[in-house]
């Protein structure tokens, strides 16, 4: 069976690692070239010793790697993918891009969170943004896929059941996010020194965090009218794992239910969906349990006395909040089985 060759833009970075991790073991992907910036002309194993003889390749330039590949993921900065489109484009190679440039539909929240014009709106017409549980039937054709922000998918796949469900207030959602270090990428800054992150908690960039007009994006098309978010993330001092705890006012229908009817609801909704688990009534959702897979975990707490639904959902910000996503991804463009390559069973410790 041919074997889909696969390029790998931003290979060293903390995203760039983590496809590499996972394709290494896809049955119909191979990864035929690898590029980086920074290491250009190095071997990656002379960079990430652990990929040593099992990853024999040596970094290249962007225009090297585009034309020999089918599919390139692109883990760069925001303002760099769209000049990789036009030349996927050119090739005739799909794009997924794991950065920012493609994930919001409107050029002005762009310039306005990115600060930033689109270089090339043409590109904008036909990219499609996709977080696969949500939208997966948009890419199976599409030149150029916007893989979702960590935090985002999190947010959405949490609270997409009360949305279509019609149980909760949609004027003001909150959403108190934690997030590995991981998140940052693997440049170094002072917040992210070692020093500073061990044994430290703390808030940052809350109410103004660049993910909140993408996760606006998508609850507001979930829900048919504008959703407003106040969106405040933290950094835990651990490597990986993201937890969103949502805060949510149930409706007057929403009300009227059981902690045990709202927990159908997510039972139900997603009980087809391979890589999302919604735990028991009573259990918490814990990023140690998702740590090293695409696994989502939700779980459901309701406050009675307040009439508050809380929703608590855990994702590996490196699988599903970003490789993981994006080979997901991958797999529905090319017609394989959504799962393929992504059943990697979780670290339990």
């Amino acid at each position: 069976m041919k074997k889909y060759k696969i390029g790998i833009i931003g290979a060293t970075g903390y995203a760039g690692l983590e496809l590499i991790r996972l394709l290494v073991n896809h049955p119909d992907a191979e990864i035929a070239a690898v590029s980086s910036v920074s290491f250009e002309g190095q071997d990656i194993a002379d960079v990430y010793p652990n990929l040593k003889e099992i990853v024999p390749m040596t970094l290249e330039s962007v225009d090297e790697i585009i034309p020999r590949c089918d599919l390139v993921f692109a883990s760069v900065p925001h303002g760099v993918s769209e000049e990789m489109a036009v030349k996927c484009k050119a090739s005739g190679t799909i794009l997924i891009d794991l950065g920012a440039d493609f994930r919001l539909h409107d050029e002005a929240d762009y310039k306005k969170w990115y600060g930033k014009d689109y270089k090339h709106p043409e590109l904008h017409e036909t990219a499609v943004y996709c977080i696969p549980e949500l939208h997966r039937e948009q890419i199976k054709n599409a030149p150029v896929i916007g893989n979702p922000g960590c935090y985002p998918t999190s947010i959405s796949l949490g609270l997409m059941p009360a949305i279509r469900a019609g149980i909760i207030d949609l004027d003001h959602v909150i959403v108190d996010s934690k997030s590995g270090v991981t998140g940052a990428g693997r440049g170094l800054t002072q917040g992210t020194h070692y020093p500073d992150t061990n044994e430290a908690f703390a808030a940052y960039k809350a109410g103004c965090h660049r993910h909140t007009p993408e996760i606006e994006q998508t609850l507001t098309e979930l829900a048919g009218t504008k959703v407003n978010v106040t969106f405040v993330p933290h950094l835990l001092p651990v490597n990986r794992g993201i937890e969103s705890s949502i805060y949510v006012q149930l409706n007057e229908k929403g009300r009227a239910l059981t902690a045990e009817q709202i927990h159908e609801i997510w039972s139900d909704t997603y009980k087809n969906e391979r890589f999302v688990r919604v735990e028991k009534l009573g259990n918490y959702a814990n990023i140690k349990n998702v740590r090293m897979s695409n696994f989502c975990d939700i779980s459901l707490h309701l406050d009675e006395h307040c009439g508050t639904l809380i929703i608590s959902s855990v994702i590996d910000n490196m699988v599903k909040g970003a490789a993981g996503q994006a080979i997901q991804n991958m797999n529905i463009r090319l017609g394989l089985a959504e799962e393929t390559g992504l059943l990697t069973v979780p670290t339990a410790f």
